[in-house]
């Protein structure tokens, strides 16, 4: 299999620099060590894509390599004349065997040349969107997307000189009027929080190849596993990797993946804000890695059981999952049609009362925030991640009074359901 370097777009007149890169650049980085994989399905990718083969020990699993610095060597020189600095082992915040281990498995897995990991997915949204555009640039996003990325395009581009435009994900004629000669990015969410939105992926990559505009695309609630963006025209794809890529609640990191000479812009603006990803870390991401496409699975089986459950019973007045018969965003089915992940919401008769009520009495799902972890995690929009937003404000965007955010782990199907059952009877 050859993998696709997604689709780039010609080059502006206002964005000259599209095309400008011309040096040649190899996939990567990766090490002479490293397992390269192609032509290979998507479990056998998660599992030995980009491993660090130990010449010395052996080791099955890549080692963690908890250094800070590297020794010079004539390499190290030639990259710094030549300047391949991100090619060879320097600094840790540079690049480290650790770090091109488990990048090398993300870009396999997103049939992309180059991935870089960071310290959260919003250093990764930060440092993509900043060394995408510029003073003067324009961005056109969406409401719906993460409560921290909405935050970050609200408050804080304008102070940095890129305005943004906030348009309906859904709506593409919503999308292109707010497209102007100074837009630089279309960046939007494949599926929203809470309400599972599904952006028009392949007709968002038309519109940036028509307007020469980058498509930066967060996959966080798909993966890799459901949907690779690049192939529909993104130019970059995020993740939050705290989520689905490690699977355990216990990691914090992000990842930007697409051709390499975006790639490269970006870890040169990664450098500067150093939001770099720690060797332990950057194990414990790899290791999670490993299980991706079977956890994917199991997320995906478990989400459509209970989403027909809570369809079915009288104390839900609605369900928001992919698998619905209303669910009215079909070409999802369509780029999608192996699954769609873990993450249901649903809307309780008795409004926010009821939904925290529930909360008391379930015993299998965590309350607590985040998604994507093998445990199933519940929380409600309203007292937390649009909190900031008012009661009418969630309204616009479709959040309704009783709604409960629920993240499907790789439990036993039917338990959950049990528990939801004698929790919503005690109601």
């Amino acid at each position: 299999m050859t993998r696709s370097h997604g689709s780039t777009p010609g080059a502006g007149q206002n964005r000259p620099w599209l095309n400008s890169l011309q040096r040649g650049r190899v996939p990567g980085p990766r090490l002479p060590q490293q397992r390269v994989v192609d032509g290979a399905g998507q479990s056998t990718r998660s599992v030995h894509a980009g491993t660090y083969e130990d010449p010395i020990t052996g080791a099955v699993g890549t080692p963690v390599f908890q250094s800070s610095t590297f020794t010079f060597t004539e390499d190290t020189y030639q990259a710094f004349d030549q300047g391949d600095i991100r090619d060879v082992p320097i600094y840790g915040r540079y690049g480290s065997p650790n770090q091109w281990a488990v990048q090398e498995k993300i870009a396999s897995l997103e049939n992309a040349e180059s991935a870089l990991v960071f310290s959260s997915g919003m250093a990764a949204i930060t440092t993509t969107l900043l060394a995408l555009t510029n003073r003067g640039g324009h961005i056109v996003s969406s409401r719906d997307v993460y409560g921290g990325t909405y935050n970050l395009l609200r408050e804080d581009m304008h102070q940095l000189g890129r305005e943004v435009t906030f348009a309906d994900p859904t709506d593409m004629e919503s999308i292109r009027s707010a497209v102007r000669d100074e837009t630089q990015v279309l960046f939007f969410e494949t599926l929203t929080n809470p309400l599972l939105k599904a952006a028009p992926l392949a007709e968002l990559g038309e519109l940036a190849r028509e307007r020469n505009i980058l498509l930066v695309v967060d996959n966080t609630f798909l993966s890799p596993i459901f949907l690779r963006p690049l192939e529909y025209g993104a130019n970059v794809v995020i993740h939050s990797a705290t989520k689905y890529l490690n699977g355990h609640s216990d990691v914090t990191a992000g990842v930007a993946s697409g051709p390499r000479k975006y790639v490269d812009r970006i870890w040169s603006q990664m450098l500067k804000f150093g939001g770099s990803l720690d060797a332990t870390m950057c194990f414990l991401l790899e290791r999670g890695l490993k299980t991706l496409a079977l956890r994917m699975r199991r997320h995906h089986e478990n989400a459509v059981t209970v989403s027909e459950f809570l369809a079915g019973h009288q104390r839900v007045r609605k369900v928001h999952h992919p698998s619905r018969a209303d669910y009215p965003y079909p070409w999802l089915a369509e780029m999608c049609p192996d699954g769609w992940g873990g993450v249901i919401a649903f809307e309780l008769a008795g409004g926010d009362e009821a939904a925290l009520k529930l909360l008391d009495h379930l015993h299998l799902p965590v309350v607590a925030t985040s998604l994507g972890g093998v445990e199933s995690l519940i929380s409600l929009p309203f007292n937390t991640s649009h909190s900031f937003l008012t009661e009418r404000q969630r309204g616009e965007v479709g959040i309704e009074p009783g709604l409960v955010r629920l993240s499907i782990g790789i439990e036993d199907a039917q338990d959950l359901i049990t528990d939801f059952d004698q929790a919503l009877s005690a109601l």
